[in-house]
């Protein structure tokens, strides 16, 4: 391929990856307006996010395969073409449950856009060229992550035409067509070795997935029936099921979703577990704020997003940082920095919660918030980095796909959590419409975002925990794409 058409196609592939993660940060600030306007149980807050991520985590991996088989390009452009249909669907919802199934056709779609964009990347480029086009992937998705909030407020905000909340999924479809007019500019690939699609696995993972957090998600239902454990742990029992099932499969030579290998070493699954707890206190963090915003001093959704910004913008640049000096001179040491960071902008909102008053604008929380942002940035960064180092070449395309599913299902798990926990202090039921106002519900308001800080601080350190089993060595030989400059660093990585 030509150097130019070559730099054009990566502005496509990127600008697919900055529509998914914009989907699944619009809902921090418009699912309260959505409620608002489309009514219903306040039990469909949860899954307005819920039902984008749950879908993308669990058939990710199924995805790559896709591509592997039928043609990345081809599964890509299926893909986007998804999405914008998906998109124009969720715009035109005109009740809850439309939107929530709209939104799980969204997931479904991204999980076959974005295993399919490294590899065409991967296909395109080569030597140094590869690594200056993989290198564009951080700013741009640094960048996504700061206009999602503050998109999604100002565009609901502007209410233009009357639309809105609806104009916030009406975006993607100029994007989405502009990718697909731009297409023809990527090159087809696939693998050379084919695997095969491994149907009763990937049931098998949307059951165990689906069943183990429903009830967390629906925030009643199954709790509050004689057995509140049941459902989560015929979950838990069809993932036993699935994890034999890819044994089995591996044993006999077939192609199976997941690498077994990747859990005979404990630091993946302690990585696995670090991605679920990190990513639960992020995403359930923000939804907490702008809902005790919009709830307390009645925030309007623009400065909601805005509020944000401080988060989104100390994130951005603390991950180029870390990136770029701290992780390849300290190591995995950066992950218990940006854990400490953000335990303590955790604590700075716990007392601007704490000191009130309930019905005026937190002003000190900007400063926390921006103090979440930089933990967050320093955490990711060394955390893929450290995760990823102590995987074997063959192993790298299912671990990068677990992590990935892994921060989903973490997003989709906080939400729920600590948005419970918010509701309930509240005092407003899930299963009911939230029409309530006055000081009572601003008051409860504020305590409701204490506790889920306080909670996420619990969260914190549990993540410390697992960010320290997989610091420490791995035992047996280092992977052997490993340079020798990388072990015998200062710090190493996953403590090498």
């Amino acid at each position: 391929m030509p150097a130019r058409r070559r730099w054009a196609a990566l502005v496509i592939l990127l600008i697919a990856e900055a529509m998914n993660l914009l989907d699944s940060t619009i809902m921090t600030v418009t699912a309260p307006v959505i409620h608002a306007d489309l009514g219903g149980p306040a039990s469909a807050i949860p899954w307005f996010s819920a039902a984008y991520t749950l879908p993308f985590a669990v058939l990710l991996i199924t995805g790559g395969r896709l591509g592997d088989i039928a043609g990345r390009k081809r599964m890509f452009r299926i893909g986007v073409a998804g999405f914008v249909a998906a998109s124009v669907a969720c715009a035109l919802a005109a009740s809850p449950a439309l939107l929530i199934t709209a939104r799980a056709a969204q997931g479904a779609a991204a999980a076959l856009v974005i295993p399919q964009t490294i590899g065409l990347i991967r296909s395109m480029f080569d030597g140094d060229e590869l690594a200056r086009a993989m290198g564009g992937i951080g700013p741009v998705m640094g960048l996504a992550a700061v206009c999602g909030p503050v998109l999604a407020g100002v565009v609901t905000h502007a209410d233009l035409l009357g639309s809105s909340w609806r104009a916030v999924f009406f975006v993607n479809v100029p994007l989405g067509l502009g990718v697909l007019a731009a297409s023809p500019l990527l090159r087809e690939d696939r693998s050379a070795r084919r695997p095969r699609l491994d149907l009763v696995g990937t049931a098998l993972a949307v059951l165990g997935m689906g069943l183990t957090v429903h009830p967390f998600i629906d925030g009643g239902g199954a709790w509050g029936s004689p057995r509140p454990w049941a459902v989560p742990a015929a979950g838990l029992a069809v993932l036993a099921v699935f994890g034999a099932h890819q044994r089995r499969r591996g044993a006999r030579g077939r192609s199976a979703l997941v690498e077994t290998g990747l859990f005979r070493d404990r630091g993946f699954p302690a990585a696995l577990a670090a991605s679920v707890l990190f990513f639960a206190v992020i995403n359930g963090l923000m939804m907490v704020i702008v809902l005790q915003l919009q709830l307390g001093p009645h925030t309007d959704v623009r400065s909601a997003g805005l509020t944000l910004l401080p988060w989104s913008c100390a994130m951005a640049v603390s991950s180029w940082i870390a990136g770029a000096r701290l992780v390849p001179r300290y190591g995995s040491r950066v992950m218990f920095a940006g854990l400490a960071a953000l335990l303590v902008g955790a604590l700075a909102a716990v007392a601007v919660y704490a000191a009130g008053p309930a019905t005026s604008y937190p002003w000190p929380l900007p400063a926390a918030l921006a103090a979440c942002g930089l933990g967050q940035g320093l955490f990711a960064v060394a955390f893929f980095t450290t995760a990823l180092h102590r995987v074997r070449p063959h192993e790298t395309g299912s671990a990068a796909g677990l992590l990935n599913a892994a921060q989903q299902l973490g997003g989709t798990l906080g939400v729920a959590l600590l948005g419970a926990v918010f509701f309930h202090a509240v005092g407003v039921s899930v299963t009911a419409t939230i029409t309530t106002t006055g000081t009572s519900v601003a008051d409860a308001a504020l305590h409701g975002a204490r506790n889920a800080f306080c909670a996420a601080v619990t969260a914190l350190a549990a993540t410390g925990v697992a960010a320290v089993l997989m610091h420490r060595p791995r035992r047996g030989p280092a992977p052997a794409e490993c340079p020798d400059r990388t072990v015998k660093s200062r710090a190493g990585y996953g403590g090498s």
